[in-house]
């Protein structure tokens, strides 16, 4: 990827900017990010999956005879250590005993302790929107003389709307 602010270098700084909720992203090589007062973190290096794997080892332990495969897709657990890429869902129920041993290896623990994703509270817009679409469902409710719908309907607009 090239710089998007000089298009001669390679792009090494990737800047995320979150304004009036509008989520944009940019490229820069080091002497633009440096010009704009961004600073390269110190750390390692950014590796890809297959890399870090490699650096963990042996990602299993000696696998049974026969090796695992995904009955869905044909994965093999072997394809799994090389491209470090799941084939499909069913992957995961598949290969599970090997998957809980890395996770536990590289996050310390196999259930999740992080942060949930929580929308944004609707804009004043949206809850007129979504509120008027309502009113739409509870017309036609009563109209088809579904009245325990429509009392279901009417219960979700009284919660939404401002008191």
């Amino acid at each position: 990827m090239v710089c998007e602010s000089c298009g001669d270098h390679e792009a090494v700084i990737h800047l995320t900017e979150i304004k009036n909720n509008q989520m944009s992203m940019t490229h820069l090589c080091e002497k633009c990010a440096a010009a704009k007062g961004v600073e390269a973190a110190e750390g390692p290096p950014n590796l890809p999956l297959t890399d870090f794997l490699a650096q963990m080892g042996d990602i299993s332990e000696p696998s049974p005879p026969g090796e695992a495969t995904c009955a869905f897709c044909g994965l093999t657990f072997a394809q799994f250590r090389e491209t470090g890429r799941l084939g499909c869902p069913h992957c995961y129920a598949s290969f599970e005993d090997h998957l809980r041993g890395l996770l536990r290896r590289i996050h310390g623990g196999t259930q999740h302790v992080g942060k949930v994703y929580l929308p944004l509270d609707p804009t004043a817009s949206e809850r007129a929107q979504r509120l008027e679409g309502l009113r739409r469902r509870l017309q036609r409710a009563v109209d088809s003389e579904d009245f325990e719908r429509a009392a279901d309907i009417r219960d979700l607009i009284r919660s939404l709307e401002p008191t």
